[in-house]
């Protein structure tokens, strides 16, 4: 799949995905507030049919016409005009059983109107089991009415759960159809990135392998000239050509083979106690006798005194060969590798600080994965499988340690290694 195709896919995935959010919560709204009208119009029908059985209860139903008996106060306050003295019981009875009629199963708070206090009475929490407690709602008064009660509804949640269910559930099937589908198109982006990168790895793989062996087979095929035994020196170049060309045939081979076995079995250190400070000294003149060092400045900064610390001395050996060759390799002047070591609190840190040209942020947490290289168009002027910092991250997760890069101010990188005391 090409990736201006990928990309118009993701484009109209997403498109689509928010226009369905779109008419999905219009959808949802809009019952919202029809489930609203219809319980305003079911709590109101049945406040009326209570203050019809109050009045009923004394007779004075003459008056029920000329008044206005339901007040809306809030979506989940009303005040009921009844216009006669109130009994309590009677009057938490009707209110049960009218909201009941009208499918209105929620705990509910009342409280009357004393026309001799001027004020509401305490005000009663009835719970739909019928229990009873205090509660400390405050209704508001109201001063056209002279004798009226209050009521309140503190959770409708159940009503609109009921009444939303299916629009809930829907919204539930279309939230994880979504996961699947963005869950897919990681799978068939990520995979795409892996198919990039391995066929990245092929090409560098095909050229560092064939270009050894085309040159063993130029040299084999002048050597095995008779003519070459009177060029004493010529043959002596073609032999050194094939013995350096073997030897970096075979080094491509083994650090092939070395992933293979880091990647079927788990890493196993030799740990041991080693001076940093004698360590750095090694691996640094190590390197400078290297093909990739020999043009190379390398220094190193101590701030602190003798400390040790317990490691694989092969395996911290080769992170720092690694982090050197690559300081060395991308750099498009005269390679300048500072090596710094700090003593902190409760860790040591090793700063390998370079010259070179530098990583742009957005690659600085991908250079650690496996065939990994930094995007440069069709062209790579350094070789190399993007193995190297590979394995560096598997050696420093196996020691438990720590690994960042950041940007060298004076242009460059540098590359951090915590190593807890």
């Amino acid at each position: 799949m090409k990736g201006k195709t990928l990309k118009y896919i993701i484009m109209l995935a997403t498109v689509s995905i928010v226009g369905i959010f779109l008419v999905q919560f219009a959808f949802i709204r809009s019952s919202y507030n029809l489930s609203e009208t219809q319980f305003q119009e079911s709590a109101s029908v049945a406040l009326k049919e209570v203050a019809w059985q109050v009045m009923l209860a004394t007779g004075t139903t003459e008056i029920f016409d000329s008044i206005t008996p339901v007040k809306v106060i809030s979506n989940n306050t009303y005040l009921v005009n009844v216009g006669v003295a109130i009994d309590k019981e009677l009057l938490k009875q009707n209110l049960t059983t009218q909201l009941k009629r009208h499918d209105i199963y929620y705990d509910y708070e009342f409280s009357i109107y004393s026309p001799v206090q001027e004020q509401m009475d305490e005000t009663t929490l009835v719970r739909i089991d019928e229990n009873e407690e205090p509660s400390d709602f405050d209704f508001p008064l109201n001063e056209d009415y002279s004798n009226y009660f209050g009521i309140h509804f503190p959770d409708r949640s159940p009503y609109f759960l009921n009444q939303l269910s299916i629009w809930y559930f829907l919204t539930a099937l279309l939230m994880l159809v979504i996961f699947f589908f963005g869950y897919t198109l990681w799978v068939i982006i990520r995979q795409r990135q892996l198919s990039e990168i391995q066929k990245n790895f092929i090409n560098n793989l095909t050229h560092e392998l064939k270009t050894p062996i085309s040159s063993i087979a130029l040299a084999a095929n002048v050597i095995n000239d008779e003519k070459i035994l009177k060029s004493p020196k010529r043959l002596f170049d073609y032999t050194h050509i094939i013995q350096e060309q073997t030897t970096r045939l075979s080094k491509n081979v083994e650090k092939v083979l070395n992933l293979a076995s880091l990647e079927k079995s788990r890493i196993l250190l030799n740990l041991e106690k080693v001076n940093l400070s004698e360590f750095l000294h090694e691996a640094s003149d190590r390197f400078r006798e290297s093909k990739a060092g020999q043009n190379a400045k390398v220094g190193i900064k101590t701030k602190t005194g003798d400390c040790t610390i317990l490691a694989d001395r092969f395996h911290f050996a080769n992170l720092v060969s690694n982090i050197l060759e690559n300081a060395a390799k991308y750099c498009d002047k005269t390679p300048v590798i500072d090596i710094e070591l700090l003593q902190k609190q409760n860790s040591y840190e090793l700063n390998f600080i370079d010259n070179g040209i530098g990583i742009p942020r957005e690659y600085r947490k991908r250079i650690f994965k496996k065939f990994y290289r930094i995007p440069t168009g069709n062209v790579h002027n350094v070789k190399g499988f993007g193995l190297g910092l590979d394995y560096v991250y598997k050696i420093v997760k196996a020691h438990h340690w720590k690994i960042k890069v950041n940007e060298n101010p004076k242009g460059g990188s540098i590359f951090s290694l915590i190593i807890p005391k």
